[in-house]
């Protein structure tokens, strides 16, 4: 039944789908899709205005329209469906060591140790062919997704976890050597991705993983913020804290932030 109530509405010019309301809502109601916050449906959403406070940019407010009336028991469903999905999810990247290599659970050493080459060796080889500088990548494990770690992933316990939003990598000139090498590494973007999932899961590994320490990279643009904001619900919902870096680079890959929590 519709009804003249309050309810939420988004500014989406205002929006820059930085997705810190997302967690606010204890109903579930908003998601981030193709960069704006939406609303899922009007029977999701209260009205009371929880994630009001979380907006950055103002592009949220509580109004009154004409809408279907708030529905407690959709919205038990609704929450309930959405774990099942998240379970499922997860599910599927433990059984698809088969599948597409991209999500093959592997740990590697680094590749830094030099090969011993002789004389007459270094002497037939190729000069194209010789590196200017080393190349070497710090990398020691695959994925790097977050989407495609799963929690229980070997790699993860007892490390110094690095959290670097996607467009880091490509931002700071020396990525390797400033921030991956000695971590292991979990990449993604916080504005495209699903919040939800994003908490859930660093609320598993921070749970029983036992990290050393957590370093959150991210770029100075709005959205980036929410990396930030979706490893402290991840850690309240653990219960359990680690110390943790924030560090946040330009849009030129300089450094211009760094701050513990």
């Amino acid at each position: 039944m519709k009804t003249v109530r309050k309810i939420i509405k988004i500014d989406e010019e205002l929006c820059d789908g930085c997705g810190l309301c997302v967690p606010d809502c204890a109903e579930g109601s908003l998601k981030i899709i193709d960069g704006k916050a939406k609303l899922v449906a009007d029977n999701l959403c209260d009205g009371l205005g929880a994630c009001l406070g979380s907006c950055p940019t103002g592009a949220l407010k509580i109004i009154e329209r004409e809408a279907d009336e708030f529905d407690e028991e959709a919205v038990e469903k609704y929450l309930e469906q959405q774990e099942k999905d998240q379970a499922s999810g997860a599910e599927k990247l433990k059984t698809m060591d088969c599948g597409c290599a991209s999500t093959h659970i592997q740990s590697f050493k680094p590749a830094g140790e030099t090969k011993t080459v002789s004389p007459c060796q270094s002497a037939n080889m190729p000069k194209k062919i010789a590196p200017a500088q080393s190349t070497d990548s710090a990398l020691t494990h695959w994925p790097v997704q977050i989407r495609l770690i799963p929690p229980h992933a070997p790699f993860l316990q007892n490390c110094d976890l690095l959290v670097a939003a996607d467009c880091t990598a490509v931002a700071a000139g020396n990525f390797q050597g400033d921030y991956l090498e000695g971590k292991t590494v979990m990449m993604g973007c916080p504005k495209f991705d699903d919040a939800e999932s994003y908490i859930q899961r660093f609320a598993e590994i921070i749970a029983t993983c036992n990290l050393k320490s957590l370093t959150v990279l991210i770029m100075e643009v709005p959205c980036c913020s929410a990396m930030s904001a979706i490893i402290r619900q991840a850690m309240e919902r653990a219960g359990k804290n680690v110390p943790v870096e924030q560090i946040t680079i330009s849009t030129r890959g300089e450094e211009i932030a760094r701050k513990s929590w």
